[in-house]
């Protein structure tokens, strides 16, 4: 059944027609800056489809859930235990029913976990139950990041995931991602890059309005148009749109926003006696119970753990003969020794591939305490990099060579958690070695998942950083053009043992 909801208008007064069913099988992409009518469009949206099928909405400001009055969503709190977020996703899907998730009053990481939980739970509803869901995210920058923030690399990757499995995966299971963002520049590409319809509204930003020029398939020239877009009006291409660039103008909708845009009001009439009036406190304010801010989030432990890990208090070093003798002052040499054998322990352990790099630091962390190292404690930004080369697999030939200190030069250009796996392929192209299989990236990247390790690749060819290409025979070749080398043919569905095998012999 085809059904086609009215947008708005197109030049000339036609309506602007949007293609639910295409929509479903071809996802939404919306991006404007603050203030361009964003959310004025996505309400436009699901007030207009709301009769023909069930929607879901990722609202991190609550603006969505007045949808509950006049069109029965279920306004679910994300303040929950991931048990209960699981729970009620599952029933989502089973009974049907439209709900908003919002996540008004928690911290950023919060509502990334709570987000990508709820995403996970929908997305692995059981068969029986894929029923076609509008899935909307708002501010989907936040839950999709191109980049590491401030929040840990769990919830960062928790919910990238989640937003990665539903514009990638998600169609047959039912779920048509429809994703809103403020910068496009700060959106995950390979979660952009699924859509395959755009409204792209009002931006100022010269990277973002050269990104919604090549979505939409315009010369970049042309991209100083998306400046002079009004407040409601939006660019629109896609199936479900039109099959060229087509601005329309987003029409009214019947419920609002419980925040609006804030408007400018005369100021009252200042009364005669108004520093009486200021600094003259009133009688019940004495007796007001005191209301005191939340306190802060706690640290992270990897922060405390390190503070623990840093050497004994000012006071203890006055008497440099009170030390025990079992706590001599180490060289350079013989603590680097120790840190050295400390880090081929944890990573001995086959199951480090798959733990995070914060578990793994702690991990670190207390080993060198039981063994007495004194000094300074590794940060964390070196420990992530001395992983990443000691998974490498570099010799020691290898690691004085030229070609490898361009390699450590170039994997800064990456963010901390693909250094590992880019590292891996130059250590293959430098060596000559067959190119690494996906079972051998995916575990160099903490991971089960072979298409995520194709992925990778394809993100390093985006940054310029590689180029993948076959021989004849179908195998994987990976050149590295600042390297000026590249890796031997290697078969990418290789049993990760056979790979490793391969390796070590030659």
């Amino acid at each position: 059944m085809q059904v086609g909801i009215d947008m708005g208008t197109v030049a000339g007064g036609q309506p602007a027609k949007l293609d639910i069913e295409e929509l479903l099988a071809t996802r939404l992409l919306v991006q404007g800056n603050s203030g361009s009518g964003k959310s004025h469009l996505l309400r436009r949206l699901l007030e207009q489809s709301a009769q023909w099928v069930q929607q879901v909405i990722i609202d991190p400001e609550g603006d969505f859930v007045t949808l509950a009055d006049k069109y029965g969503h279920i306004v679910v709190d994300g303040e929950r235990s991931d048990g209960e977020l699981i729970g009620i996703a599952n029933r989502i899907r089973q009974h049907r029913v439209s709900c908003v998730l919002t996540l008004e009053g928690l911290d950023i990481e919060q509502q990334m976990r709570a987000a990508g939980t709820f995403l996970n739970g929908l997305f692995d509803a059981e068969r029986e139950f894929w029923y076609p869901v509008l899935v909307v995210v708002d501010e989907a920058q936040m839950f999709a990041p191109s980049v590491g923030g401030d929040v840990s690399e769990d919830a960062r990757k928790l919910s990238l995931g989640a937003m990665t499995n539903l514009m990638c995966r998600g169609r047959k299971r039912g779920l048509a991602g429809v994703i809103a963002t403020q910068r496009l520049a700060k959106l995950a590409k390979n979660v952009a890059a699924e859509a395959s319809n755009f409204l792209m509204g009002r931006t100022f930003l010269d990277i973002d309005m050269a990104r919604a020029a090549d979505l939409l398939g315009m010369d970049r020239r042309q991209a100083e148009m998306f400046r002079d877009l009004k407040r409601g009006n939006f660019v629109a291409l896609g199936p479900a749109l039109s099959r060229r660039p087509l601005p329309i103008v987003i029409g009214t909708v019947e419920t609002s926003a419980r925040s609006s845009s804030p408007k400018l009001m005369p100021l009252p009439e200042a009364p005669q006696d108004v520093e009486e009036l200021i600094f003259t406190p009133d009688p019940e304010e004495f007796t007001r119970p005191l209301t005191r801010r939340t306190p802060p989030a706690p640290r992270p432990t990897t922060d405390i753990l390190a503070e623990l890990a840093k050497a004994a208090p000012a006071a203890a070093e006055e008497s440099t003969s009170s030390r025990p003798a079992s706590q001599p002052d180490l060289s350079p040499e013989e603590r680097e020794e120790r840190l050295s054998a400390v880090l081929s322990e944890i990573l001995d352990d086959p199951q480090a591939a798959y733990r995070t790099d914060s578990v793994l630091y702690q991990d670190f962390l207390v080993r060198v305490r039981m063994r007495r190292v004194s000094g300074p404690p590794m940060a964390m930004g070196e420990f992530r990099r001395r992983v990443a080369v000691a998974r490498a697999g570099v010799d020691a030939e290898t690691a004085a060579s030229e070609g490898w200190q361009t390699a450590l030069a170039l994997s800064a250009r990456v963010s901390d958690d693909l250094q590992g796996v880019f590292l891996l392929m130059a250590k293959a192209a430098l060596c000559k070695e067959p190119c690494p299989s996906d079972q051998r990236i995916a575990r160099a990247y903490g991971t089960h998942s072979a298409r995520r390790a194709r992925r990778l690749l394809g993100y390093f060819e985006e940054q310029g950083l590689v180029v993948v290409h076959t021989d004849f025979s179908g195998k994987r070749i990976v050149a590295f053009p600042d390297l000026d080398a590249e890796t031997a043919a290697g078969d990418p569905n290789a049993a990760e043992e056979a790979d490793d095998t391969r390796s070590a012999a030659e």
